[in-house]
């Protein structure tokens, strides 16, 4: 009886050990995530709004193109590049207002006082009502669209994406610098091409 079940015992371990074996070479062969391109399928998503509630790509698209925003969040301050990105794009609201495109800024950063951080970015500027601002805490949004920017001090690639309401990128620019970011004149003109 004893021989039995340790018999039994390791077979049991050997069948786990060959299915962990396989799970681990399929999501090998599957590699890393990669960035959406233009003519291609923005994957959809769901992260907290800073101001609560949920921020959902496909609901957005339900009220027009998407202006998807990924900031370099909390790389332990507040980047320059990002904050002027961000002035930059509230100076243009009515204009993307008019163009009828929802603009949806995501801040990533390791999940600790992400909100806060997010919070200080902000700076307790009220966001019109076409714009959302999301957190993405330790970097599952980030990760899903292949921008994870993965050296010391760093976060995320920047990237802009302008998404059509059939949810295909119609314009795409990610930085692998600091720098390097669409500024709201070549969204606008992306979304003018759209129609």
């Amino acid at each position: 009886m004893d021989m039995n079940l340790k018999s039994a015992s390791a077979m049991g371990l050997t069948l786990a050990w060959v299915l962990a074996g396989a799970l681990f070479c399929a999501t090998a062969n599957a590699g890393p995530a990669t960035a959406p391109t233009v003519g291609t399928p923005a994957p959809d998503f769901s992260l907290s709004g800073l101001d609560g509630g949920s921020v959902k790509l496909s609901a957005e698209l339900k009220e027009g193109p998407v202006v998807l925003i990924l900031l370099r969040g909390w790389p332990g301050y507040q980047c320059p590049f990002c904050t002027r990105q961000f002035g930059d794009f509230l100076s243009h609201a009515k204009a993307l207002q008019d163009a009828g495109a929802r603009v949806i800024f995501v801040y990533p950063g390791p999940a600790e006082n992400l909100q806060r951080h997010a919070e200080d970015f902000r700076a307790n500027r009220k966001l019109p009502e076409n714009f959302k601002f999301a957190i993405d805490p330790d970097y599952v949004f980030t990760n899903a669209y292949g921008l994870r920017w993965d050296a010391k001090n760093e976060t995320a690639y920047p990237a802009t994406f302008v998404i059509d309401r059939n949810g295909t990128v119609r314009f795409a620019l990610i930085s692998h610098e600091h720098g390097g970011r669409a500024p709201a004149t070549d969204v606008l003109k992306a979304l003018a091409m759209g129609k």
